[in-house]
């Protein structure tokens, strides 16, 4: 309790114990997470159906796709700031709800261009959402003595889940993505009326340290290099979001709803991994959870190129999954810890240098598939899961 600030006495109008209002909190945050993944996942499950209807090839899919991260560096140099001036409990009401408005937008794309300013919208907001939330994260971590970071990440991944499932029913009684959007919304309006009270308003003594704090002053090479290794882990964990529908509707042939098989698998792996996240670190150390991580994950992309079918594929996405489980709440953990920059500043330039890969590893997919195949692009990617685990073996933090 020690980080919460005065104003948030309303702990004591909780009717119950401060014990029982942090669970409340953690429970808010990690629904909040929910809905931005939920907002992402439920695009991503129909990409392929909207690749169809617009006849896109893969060649333009990629370069649309591409427009994201340009929406994403556009809101860099504003999100950061907003954050820091109304407070991340505000910017994460606020663009949550604009995040779920642009998903129906993109549902009422009709032409490509019309679909471009969607994803130019959709990857604007996701900044504010994922600097925003992830800042709560950071909030509701510091309330607590054990970790729970890995918690929150595995919310984000079980909305994922939940998306690919719902994204299934949806093509199972022949709902139009624009239909599907809709009901979207509304389930992350529900979200975030019913739990955003309990987001915490207070900064921590070490955030307010940030508003005289200068990265180009006194860069921190190691947070450069820990947004890197994110780099790597989300490039392979955008390609899953983008691409595995299309991946199993055109090179593995799946039938009908199964198209969606690979992406489920993944998501449910992932978010299992997460919530294992931090009892493996406890038990093997980051360092080596980490290498064997990347490991796991060029191990099922070259599975997946290698053996094109059903049930091999289906096997790679889940080791896929797995490996890039580990990578994001670790690498946070790590940047939050930097004794020499402020928690949340640390996380700002994490999380701005690996979201990039996030949103431009599928749209190089698309570009070298249209150049070779969709196999190719796969096999590329899997040399990312070979360079995290390089550079965790010789990166400052993590030796011994």
């Amino acid at each position: 309790m020690k980080n919460l600030k005065p104003k948030d006495k309303r702990i004591n109008n909780f009717g119950s114990t401060k014990k029982s209002y942090l669970k409340r909190v953690r429970l808010a945050t990690s629904l909040f997470f929910v809905g931005m993944g939920f907002c992402f996942s439920t695009w991503a499950s129909r990409i392929p159906d909207i690749k169809s209807t617009l006849h896109l090839s893969e060649g333009l899919l990629g370069s649309l796709l591409f427009i994201m991260p340009f929406g994403q560096l556009a809101a860099m140099p504003f999100s950061g700031k907003a954050v820091t001036k109304y407070g991340s409990r505000t910017i994460s009401i606020i663009s949550l709800i604009i995040y779920g408005i642009s998903l129906i937008l993109l549902g009422l794309a009709t032409t490509s261009y019309q679909l471009a300013g969607g994803l130019f919208l959709f990857g604007f907001v996701s900044n504010y959402c994922n600097i925003a939330i992830n800042t709560q994260g950071v909030y509701t971590q510091q309330s607590f003595e054990k970790p729970i970071i890995g918690s929150f990440h595995g919310s984000w991944s079980i909305a994922g889940f939940f998306g690919a499932l719902i994204g299934f029913l949806m093509l199972s009684f022949e709902l139009s993505p624009f239909q599907h959007f809709i009901i979207a919304f509304f389930l992350v309006l529900l979200i975030v009326v019913s739990n955003y009270k309990y987001l915490l308003k207070g900064q921590t003594k070490q955030e307010k340290v940030t508003e005289s704090y200068s990265f180009w002053k006194n860069p921190d090479l190691n947070l450069v290099w820990l947004g890197i290794i994110c780099f790597c882990g989300m490039a392979s964990e955008g390609i899953m979001f983008d691409w595995s529908g299309v991946y199993f509707k055109e090179v593995i042939k799946a039938p009908g709803a199964l198209v969606v098989l690979g992406y489920t698998l993944f998501m449910i792996s992932m978010a299992s991994g997460r919530f294992l996240s931090d009892i493996l670190v406890a038990k093997f150390g980051a360092k080596k959870v980490l290498i064997t991580s990347g490991l796991v994950i060029s191990a099922g992309l070259y599975l997946a190129v290698l053996l094109p079918y059903l049930i091999s594929c289906s096997i790679a996405f889940i080791l896929v999954g797995l490996g890039v489980s580990n990578v994001i709440p670790i690498i946070f953990t790590i940047a939050g810890n930097n004794k020499k920059v402020p928690t949340g500043i640390a996380l700002t330039i994490v999380t701005s240098i690996s979201f990039l890969g996030f949103l431009i590893g599928p749209p190089v997919i698309g570009f070298i598939a249209e150049l070779t195949n969709l196999r190719y692009s796969f096999a590329l990617i899997g040399l990312f899961g070979l360079l995290i685990s390089v550079l965790v073996g010789k990166l400052g933090p993590f030796r011994n």
